[in-house]
């Protein structure tokens, strides 16, 4: 019995000892390191660098090598298969890089709540709009049986529900769902006019950067992050909007614990130069019907796992409407296998750029990110305790939400090579 006993604990260690060697070494490590997602440029060839001896090219004429059964495909690895990695293709996509200031002007979908206010009434101080229980971030939609579109039509059907009805049948929108409330004005004893106890707003406007701008599709993306409101901090849903020309004035100097920014005007207000449709984390994206004035040429797209640590360039305004290229390091390009708002750490390091700015400033989001003559991201955030450094985001997720990057299987389109390559380890030193 104590020798079977035994027999089991030396199987049990032998077996742990086997698993770990196995997955030390380098095989298995290749095996379960490899990309889950590789993204193929037609006309271009994809390389993967592995340590294991193998060979292997994925192309449409190869169906051995790459085998599409509906959404998932299976690659061959020295006998052993791998299943659930996409390999996708997509056309040679160019778009033209921006770097132009934009002023951005911004109409919510429906009223938002940012704040509940008390009005002095005979009975005290209350707030209608609480005791409604309208929350901070509720969208008002419709009141009285009216759309409301803009707090003009708010204030017009206040007051004539205060020379009838004093009640206010309200249509509101909370977490993507709508509820009904009757939200009783109350008289403001001060001026005589009836109150909802409630702050209102239905707009944004700032200024920004122009990322790109696809001439086949006729879309653009812009500022790299969300728009959120500045009361409720929750990000702002779409009901109409524009971009207009933005003219950059003066620049406060970036320091640390003290972001700058661009300061800046609108000019030419009624020449629109796109509208806005989407608000995603990753920025703004709409319709553009031809390409600014001052923008140049299309240049390549480089995906997130092209991106390499090393030199790059932004492009940005900062005096007037001139796009100026300056010199940054990427320091971090992480790898996501998830599309997430930082993916880049960037570091200014051009002297003219630092000189001027300190480096990131606020108006400055949206700035593309130029490597080996490809966009590959946008400027997204700067590090408050050093202004010379912030985030940026991979351009393929902007492409994304704008709709220039449309998924494609390897097996729809022809002209690019997906090659595994075997890379030689050498020791180093004795």
């Amino acid at each position: 019995m104590r020798k079977d006993r035994q027999r089991i604990k030396c199987l049990g260690v032998l077996l742990v000892l086997l698993l770990v060697m196995g997955s030390t070494s380098s095989f298995f490590q290749q095996y379960f390191s490899f990309p889950r997602n590789h993204n193929l440029i037609q006309g271009r060839e994809g390389l993967v660098f592995l340590s294991i001896p193998i060979t292997a090219t994925v192309s449409p004429a190869a169906r051995s090598a790459l085998h599409r059964s509906g959404r998932t495909s299976v690659q061959t690895m020295a006998g052993l298969q791998k299943s659930g990695d996409d390999a996708k293709q997509h056309p040679n996509l160019q778009v033209i890089p921006g770097g132009q200031s934009i002023g951005v002007k911004l109409k919510s979908s429906g009223i938002l709540v940012v704040g509940h206010h008390l009005v002095s009434t005979k009975e005290g101080d209350k707030s209608p709009g609480e005791q409604a229980d309208i929350h901070v971030g509720d969208y008002l939609v419709e009141i009285n049986g009216q759309q409301v579109r803009s707090t003009q039509d708010v204030a017009k059907i206040v007051k004539d529900a205060g020379n009838t009805t004093k009640s206010l049948q309200i249509v509101l929108r909370r977490d993507d769902k709508q509820y009904k409330v009757v939200l009783p004005l109350a008289l403001d004893e001060k001026d005589q006019q009836y109150r909802m106890g409630l702050f209102i707003r239905d707009s944004a406007a700032g200024v920004g950067t122009l990322t790109f701008y696809d001439p086949q599709r006729k879309v653009y993306g812009a500022l790299g992050h969300v728009i959120s409101d500045l009361d409720t901090g929750q990000p702002i849903q779409v009901g109409d909007g524009k971009i207009v020309h933005s003219n950059v004035t003066s620049i406060q100097k970036g320091a640390s614990g003290k972001p700058g920014e661009k300061r800046a005007i609108f000019f030419n207000e009624d020449q629109v130069l796109g509208n806005i449709k989407r608000n995603t984390p990753f920025g703004i994206f709409g319709n553009m019907g031809e390409k600014l004035q001052n923008q140049g040429d299309p240049i390549p797209v480089g995906f997130s796992d092209e991106v390499k640590e090393g030199p790059a360039k932004i492009y940005t305004v900062v005096e007037g409407q001139k796009v100026e290229e300056f010199d940054i390091q990427i320091t971090h390009a992480m790898k996501q296998k998830f599309a997430t708002t930082k993916g880049l750490i960037i570091k200014v390091t051009d002297p003219r750029l630092l000189a001027k700015t300190g480096g990131i400033v606020q108006g400055m989001s949206g700035s593309p990110i130029i490597q080996d003559g490809k966009l590959v991201g946008a400027v997204t955030h700067v590090f408050v305790n050093d202004p010379s450094s912030g985030y940026g985001t991979y351009i393929e997720w902007m492409l994304k939400d704008a709709g220039a990057l449309e998924n494609q299987s390897a097996e729809t389109l022809t002209g690019s090579r997906f090659l595994f390559r075997h890379q030689k380890m050498e020791k180093l030193g004795n």
